[in-house]
C-alpha cells in the first residue's frame, strides 16, 4: 500500500534518479529498523544443490554493486542475485539510458554493465550480514575483445567463487557490443569448458562447490535454444537462467520510448521468455534446473513460468511497477501450487 502511494512521485523523477532514491530510502528504512525481515511461510526447495527458503528471487541489475544486500533481503526474497559485475570498474553507456513505458508496464535499458568492479562488489559482499542464497552475476568489460572475453569471466569467477552461493554467467545482455556472440556454439563450447575446468579447481581449493548458471537471451530461435541446451548438458552446467531482456519491440512499436535502443523488460517480454523456458524444459528433461525471469508482474505470470518448466523465478520490472508486495504474492501462489501438486500426487 505504501509503495502504491509512493510510486506516482517516483515516476515523476528521471528513472535512474528514481532508482537511486528508492534504494537509498530502502537502505535507510532498514538501518533504522523500519523494515524487518519478512517471514514468508513456504516449503523450501533444493535447486542446484542449494536450499531456497522460497522460490522468488531478485534478478541481477537492480543492485549492481551489492551495496544493499541486507536491506533487500529484508523484503522477503528467497534469493538475491547481484551484478552484473566486470573485472574492472566501468561507467556504462551515456545517459539517458533507462526508460519507462508505463502503458505496457515495461522498461528499456541500455545501462551497459555500469559497475564499480569485482573487487568493490566483493568488499560489499563480505560486509553484508545476509546468510540466504546469494548469486553473483558476472560479465566482461565493454573494451575487452570478444576473443578475450573468457579471461574476464574467469577473473570474476575466481574472485567471487568463495563467497557466492551460485555464479551467473551473463552472455546475453544486448547492451555490451558482441556479447551475445558468446551464445554461438563454438564460442559457448569454449567458454563453458573453461568455466567448468576452473570451477573444479576452485572447488578443490576451497572445499566448496559453487554452482554455475548461464543466463541466455529471449531472442534465440528454437535451433539455437536446442544447441545451447545440448552444450549446457555436455559441460554439466548447474543451471540456466531464462531470460535476459529482449531487443524485440513487437506490440509496443508506437509507444513512447519504444524506439530507444537497449533491452526491453516487463510485460511485453512475458510470453517470449516463457516460450524459451518451455523449449529448454523440453530439451533438458530435468538434466539441469531453469530459473525463470521476464515479464513477471503478478502471481499468475510466475505460475506460468513454473508450469513451463522453471524451478525458481526472479523479478525485476515487476518490482518497479508493483513494489515489494509482489514478492509475497508470488511466493504464496507458488507455495500453494506446490501443496496442490503434492496433494494430488499423494492421492494417486
Amino acid at each position: 500500500m505504501f509503495y502504491s502511494l509512493l510510486r506516482p512521485l517516483l515516476f515523476r523523477l528521471e528513472p535512474e534518479t528514481a532508482h537511486r532514491v528508492t534504494f537509498d530510502a530502502i537502505e535507510k528504512a532498514y538501518r533504522f529498523g523500519l523494515i524487518r525481515r519478512a517471514a514468508i511461510a513456504c516449503r523450501s526447495r533444493n535447486v542446484m544443490g542449494l536450499d531456497f527458503s522460497n522460490p522468488v528471487g531478485m534478478a541481477a541489475g537492480l543492485d549492481k554493486n551489492g551495496e544493499h544486500i541486507d536491506a533487500l533481503a529484508a523484503l522477503g526474497f528467497g534469493f538475491i542475485e547481484i551484478g552484473t559485475v566486470t573485472p574492472r570498474a566501468q561507467p556504462g553507456n551515456p545517459k539517458p539510458r533507462l526508460f519507462r513505458i508505463p502503458q505496457a508496464r515495461a522498461i528499456v535499458n541500455r545501462m551497459g554493465f555500469n559497475n564499480d568492479g569485482i573487487d568493490k562488489l566483493m568488499a560489499n559482499v563480505r560486509r553484508a550480514n545476509y546468510r540466504g542464497i546469494l548469486g553473483i552475476n558476472i560479465g566482461k568489460n565493454f573494451d575487452t575483445p570478444i576473443e578475450k572475453a573468457v579471461d574476464d569471466y574467469l577473473t570474476c569467477l575466481r574472485k567471487a567463487y568463495r563467497y557466492a552461493d551460485y555464479i551467473a554467467i551473463n552472455i546475453s545482455s544486448p547492451n555490451t557490443p558482441s556479447l551475445r556472440q558468446l551464445q554461438n556454439a563454438e564460442e559457448l563450447d569454449h567458454l563453458l569448458h573453461m568455466l567448468k575446468l576452473n570451477q573444479q579447481k576452485l572447488s578443490d581449493e576451497y572445499g566448496k562447490y559453487t554452482p554455475i548458471a548461464v543466463k541466455i537471451a529471449p531472442d534465440l530461435d528454437p535451433q539455437q535454444i536446442d544447441s545451447i541446451a545440448a552444450l549446457l548438458m555436455k559441460h554439466r552446467i548447474d543451471g540456466v537462467i531464462a531470460t535476459n531482456t529482449t531487443i524485440s519491440r513487437a506490440g509496443i512499436e508506437t509507444l513512447p520510448y519504444a524506439c530507444e535502443s537497449g533491452g526491453l523488460s516487463g510485460g511485453p517480454l512475458a510470453k517470449r521468455a516463457t516460450a524459451v523456458i518451455r523449449r529448454l524444459h523440453g530439451v533438458l528433461q530435468g538434466a539441469l534446473p531453469i530459473i525463470g525471469v521476464g515479464g513477471i508482474l503478478c502471481a499468475a505470470d510466475a505460475v506460468e513460468k513454473v508450469e513451463a518448466g522453471a524451478s525458481l523465478v526472479q523479478i525485476y520490472s515487476g518490482l518497479i511497477y508493483r513494489g515489494p508486495r509482489l514478492i509475497r504474492e508470488i511466493a504464496h501462489a507458488l507455495c500453494a501450487s506446490d501443496a496442490q501438486h503434492s496433494s494430488r500426487a499423494g492421492s494417486r
